[in-house]
């Protein structure tokens, strides 16, 4: 009985542990950042890369199995900061599978678990085409994501900087299937 019972606990973690098999691969990036801001020739970067290559192993399996594996259930990945997940970005994917799911199962579960950082926002019309909204976080640091319709698209900005452009086509999509 005592063996069906570990068998059963080391399935399930197993189980739990694979879906974190894609992922932004935190700690890798780590490593690979320390490799390429200790030396500046490629040379002894390629080197160092060889002398690491225990490091980037564990690594990797850290991201595989213990940090991509969060990233999938909570949405950010803890190394990283980042969020949305990499399982969750929107891509052009060559095949569909089921467009047609509940909203509530298109995003990370455990992110409504999280506590918002957002202490405030407020959004404001500068002109026709252009909406400005003004995001005042816990920790005191504020933010500016804004929104400039250009022809068919519309490009956003975070704090003066260019981070996307979506057309107006999805932009209503994601309204209908938000509403």
């Amino acid at each position: 009985m005592k063996k069906i019972a570990y068998k059963a606990v080391a399935m399930t973690i197993l189980a739990t542990s694979l879906t974190g098999c894609i992922g932004q691969m935190g700690t890798s990036q780590l490593v690979t950042k320390a490799n390429l801001t200790v030396v500046d020739n490629r040379y002894a970067r390629a080197g160092l890369y060889v002398l690491l290559a225990p490091v980037y192993g564990i690594a990797a399996t850290a991201d595989l199995f213990i940090f991509n594996t969060i990233e999938f259930w909570t949405g950010r990945n803890p190394i990283t900061g980042k969020s949305p997940a990499l399982a969750d970005t929107p891509m052009n994917a060559v095949i569909k599978v089921n467009g047609q799911l509940d909203r509530q199962l298109t995003t990370a579960p455990l992110a409504s678990v999280r506590n918002s950082d957002i202490e405030e926002a407020s959004f404001r019309q500068i002109d026709e085409r252009t909406l400005e909204m003004n995001v005042a976080y816990t920790n005191g640091k504020q933010a500016v994501l804004r929104g400039e319709k250009a022809g068919e698209n519309v490009n956003f900005y975070l704090d003066g900087e260019f981070i996307t452009a979506v057309s107006v086509d999805e932009l209503s999509q994601y309204a209908r299937n938000q509403a």
